[in-house]
């Protein structure tokens, strides 16, 4: 999962940034983005695309990775994803999370930096980029990436369960499952659902 660091590398950027998100799937909470800068790419943990991972495995690659890398977090809240668009809100997170770990990283200088980003989302940054699809399960950084934030959003609707634990959010971390629109059904959307979503509780 090292072919596309290595290949920059080959080209002369010594620094290469991971990026992926979480979340933009669901009908409730924030999209999560994650930057990753790794320190080395040995890990004893299994690092993969984070949808292939059990929970438990997430956690623990999830401790390994913060202490294996440089990282920032991007987090973009369910009212602006209904303001601007979920591909929108989706860029910014990650924009967000790049220029955290940036920040980290005052005395890096940037043209040793490329970014690596999952999907193919065109990233507003004064930085030079490859988009990679399936990237989480392509490049190890991206993977890493991948893990931090599906972790980190999964922590999110937790907290939010026990502040609207009519919706299960513990379970299904804010996704349509049947269940879950069942109970926005029943129970109305809360703050943190999106309104821009919902449509999809009609056709149950």
């Amino acid at each position: 999962m090292l072919y596309y660091e290595r290949k920059l590398k080959k080209k002369g950027y010594s620094l290469i940034i991971g990026v992926d998100e979480a979340g933009r799937g669901p009908l409730a909470g924030p999209v999560v983005a994650a930057a990753v800068a790794l320190k080395t790419a040995s890990f004893k943990n299994r690092i993969d695309d984070s949808k292939k991972l059990t929970s438990s495995q997430r956690e623990k690659a999830f401790s390994e990775i913060i202490q294996k890398s440089v990282f920032g977090i991007g987090v973009i809240n369910e009212k602006i994803i209904d303001r601007l668009n979920i591909l929108v809100a989706t860029r910014r997170a990650m924009e967000a999370a790049i220029l955290t770990l940036l920040d980290k990283l005052k005395k890096s200088p940037k043209k040793h930096i490329h970014i690596i980003v999952d999907g193919n989302v065109n990233l507003d940054i004064n930085l030079p980029f490859t988009k990679i699809i399936k990237g989480d399960s392509k490049s190890k950084t991206i993977a890493c990436a991948s893990i931090l934030a599906k972790v980190i959003r999964d922590r999110i609707m937790s907290l939010y369960d026990e502040l609207y634990p009519q919706y299960g959010f513990w379970q299904h971390k804010g996704y349509p499952t049947k269940r879950h629109r069942l109970l926005v059904k029943r129970f109305g959307p809360s703050t943190i659902h999106r309104k821009s979503f919902l449509a999809c509780i009609n056709n149950i």
